[in-house]
């Protein structure tokens, strides 16, 4: 598959990481040229410094040939425009990045009009994913398959709750919640665990179940499930704007901390239910005036890695508020989880994750998609949910009859819109969503799950 990535920064580079592990001919177009040198020095890819709009840019890069472009650079319009004119050029699918919010609520009219084949948000989606933390603050992470029915939900073992050292066959014997656990954390091992695995505390636990079931073994074990009513929020950029308009839907108060003053008058008319205070956001008086020490969520939002953390590690010395931070920068993640700030916010892998799915989608080989995809436990497995269309060499075998793939895990089952946890005697069959965790990277199609 021939894959043209126009625009090579943050988002960019990412992209072209992990589409390089996707068996893919990767062309990448940027008007920086060391932008490109630098890129190509780490990835197999070949680069090209023009402009991605340019007619000759995209015949040089092979737009004839290509099977899909994606334009991710910094411009919503120059993006769209890049890949109108793929597509004019070209017979290849196209995949835009854009972010305005002035655009949000015209996407359909976009894609059909235009005949884009995906729009991505990665503001809009990281949003998303802390609206959906603050609604369920125990939570460290929450990714949803199946449109919400089913989540994958990680978090963090205390010696309150205790389970430490108790096997998992026992916590589900003795709590008896339809709940799985698909994957244990330790300091220095991560493992997809079978009934006599043994839990610890400080161990980073991910289960799977409906939200109803997950809510239920929550309380049991002694973890609050009611969403935050307020949240403090440091910087006031689109994510922010986004975040905003959510959380006031879902009735939590929101005050935004911003710097500038313009952007503060703008976020005023946009946000008329939010209190917008123009100041800096990293000094200490005004946090403490502004109620951080008895806020229920504290989200750092700022342009600065930096001082997102830092501001985490400050609120979580003075208030048991959820943290969430953004950070942009990938190469220090490791470190980072170190610090257990809460919960973490990546919004590039957000995107990748969103174009690989797609990508594995249009390679699937016989009857099924791949519905949804996120990389979890640090980078170091995949999730993902496929839709089953058609009769393959799994279907109708029950599972304990399967010659699966070492470390997979067959998660769940929706059928019909009822969510089931599966035993060794069911069986998959046409019409399913099957969720799979596993560390064999790459799945494409549901028979992959065979070794």
């Amino acid at each position: 598959m021939h894959i043209i990535i126009v625009g090579c920064g943050k988002v960019g580079r990412t992209l072209a990481e992990q589409l390089q592990e996707e068996e893919t001919d990767l062309t990448l177009i940027d008007t920086n040229a060391d932008t490109i040198d630098d890129l190509t020095e780490d990835i197999d890819a070949m680069g090209i410094v023009g402009n991605g709009a340019s007619i000759n840019t995209l015949l040089e890069a092979g737009v004839n040939s290509a099977d899909i472009l994606i334009a991710v650079t910094a411009s919503d319009e120059l993006n769209l425009l890049c890949c109108l004119i793929a597509q004019k050029t070209g017979h290849c699918q196209t995949i835009a990045r854009v972010r305005n919010p002035i655009y949000s609520k015209e996407i359909g009219f976009i894609k059909e009009r235009l005949g884009i084949s995906m729009i991505i948000n990665p503001e809009l989606t990281a949003a998303r994913e802390i609206s959906r933390l603050l609604r369920f603050p125990a939570a460290i992470k929450i990714d949803p398959f199946s449109r919400g029915r089913v989540e994958l939900l990680k978090f963090k073992v205390l010696p309150e709750f205790g389970l430490d050292g108790m096997s998992v066959s026992q916590i589900k014997d003795k709590y008896k919640c339809d709940i799985l656990f698909c994957a244990i954390e330790s300091k220095n091992n991560l493992s997809i665990p079978g009934g006599d695995h043994l839990i610890h505390n400080g161990d980073f636990v991910s289960i799977i179940a409906s939200p109803q079931n997950t809510a239920q073994f929550f309380k049991k074990i002694g973890l609050k499930t009611h969403q935050v009513r307020n949240t403090l929020i440091i910087g006031g950029g689109t994510i922010s704007y986004y975040l905003a308009k959510a959380l006031s839907d879902l009735r939590i108060n929101v005050k935004i901390i911003e710097k500038n003053k313009e952007r503060c008058e703008q976020l005023s008319d946009m946000l008329p239910n939010t209190t917008i205070i123009n100041g800096d956001g990293t000094e200490r008086s005004l946090l403490i005036e502004e109620g951080l020490s008895t806020v229920e969520s504290f989200v750092t939002l700022t342009n600065m890695d930096e001082e997102n953390i830092f501001l985490s590690l400050f609120a979580k010395s003075i208030t048991s508020a959820k943290l969430v931070a953004k950070v942009n920068r990938l190469p220090y993640k490791d470190v980072i989880d170190e610090l257990d700030i809460g919960s973490v916010i990546y919004p590039k892998y957000i995107t990748s994750d969103s174009i690989l799915r797609y990508v594995r989608a249009m390679q699937n080989t016989i009857g099924s998609n791949v519905e949804t995809l996120y990389h979890v436990l640090d980078n170091q497995a995949e999730a993902l949910e496929f839709v089953i269309r058609d009769n393959s060499p799994v279907v109708g075998v029950p599972l304990a009859q399967l010659n699966l793939k070492r470390n997979l895990l067959v998660c769940c089952l929706t059928r019909q819109g009822t969510v089931r946890i599966p035993r060794g005697q069911d069986s998959i069959q046409i019409g399913d969503n099957v969720i799979i965790v596993t560390t064999n990277k790459g799945l494409r199609d549901i028979r992959d799950i065979l070794a």
